[in-house]
């Protein structure tokens, strides 16, 4: 069992980070980098394993044309940087070079390949020095998970590829699994093997879509297959993640989150970890009770 860190951007903002929108996670890049340090300890501290940069944000939709033509670049290297920094005090645990929709969360109709390949670019290329695998995380679509592995090939990395989708969230147990471009969990999962992913995650989705979603990867790949989910109330439907401070559910507690989390591993999952709303308290409790069986 591996386990993963928890959201960044709400973590921030609990304790006490510059931050607001547009801006979301990055603001604390640019007004107080240490505060990105201390969320990265807490997770350490709390069991986790694998700490993904804080990148997320990093493109125009955040930082607007402006801002990330001059800094963009910059700011995503000392993302990486501090993360690197802090798995170094910490032997055992990896970095994983957040590689985002650079283009819009939630939003596959969003995707053109063109206008997103350069951004890419600049997140694989700052970021290289630092981490120990890519995780391409809240992919919509599968055409977004192709364009980042041809950037990564490009881009000559040979670090392993983690490739994670986002689940359609109003799917129920009588509907097959799919992907928010409506594409089912099986392409997605084939995808993610002929594009030579090392691991095959579902992310940033509620928690109760995604024992249905292992349970038919596993079916289809002999990937470990990983779930990060997020506590977002229902509402995030009608617009873009992070596009808002949209709430979060007050049943996702730690306990509940584990006896979800059981049920992922039961399905076929063997990597654990949350999204956003997910925190330390919440980290803690997989490394306690899953780490130990």
């Amino acid at each position: 069992m591996t386990v993963l860190d928890g959201g960044t951007g709400r973590e921030l903002a609990r304790i006490g980070a510059p931050f607001s929108q547009p801006l979301w996670s990055a603001q604390a890049l640019i007004e107080g980098p240490d505060y990105v340090r201390r969320v990265h300890e807490s997770y350490v501290a709390a069991g986790a394993e694998v700490i993904t940069t804080n990148t997320y944000a990093l493109v125009p939709f955040h930082l607007g044309d402006e801002l990330y033509s001059r800094d963009g670049a910059r700011l995503t290297a000392l993302a990486a940087s501090i993360a690197r920094d802090v798995a170094d005090r910490h032997p055992g645990v990896r970095v994983a070079g957040c590689l985002p929709p650079v283009l819009g969360s939630y939003q596959p109709e969003l995707f053109v390949r063109e206008l997103a390949r350069p951004l890419l670019d600049v997140l694989v290329r700052e970021q290289a020095p630092f981490v120990d695998l890519w995780l391409a995380e809240t992919q919509s679509s599968i055409a977004e998970a192709e364009l980042i592995a041809d950037v990564l090939d490009a881009h000559g990395q040979s670090e392993p590829l983690w490739l994670s989708f986002t689940l359609d969230d109003g799917d129920d147990e009588d509907h097959e699994p799919r992907l928010r471009s409506e594409e089912s969990v099986i392409d997605a999962a084939h995808a993610a093997e002929e594009l030579g992913a090392e691991v095959l995650l579902f992310n940033c989705s509620q928690p109760e879509v995604m024992e249905p979603a292992v349970a038919v990867a596993a079916g289809a790949t002999r990937l470990p297959i990983g779930v990060y989910a997020n506590a977002f109330v229902m509402e995030i439907e009608e617009s873009a993640a992070n596009a808002g401070m949209h709430n979060i559910r007050d049943d996702v507690t730690s306990d509940s989150y584990v006896a979800l989390a059981r049920r992922w591993v039961a399905a076929g999952a063997s990597i654990v970890g949350g999204c956003c709303g997910i925190g330390p308290e919440h980290v803690s409790a997989l490394s306690a009770q899953l780490s130990a069986g």
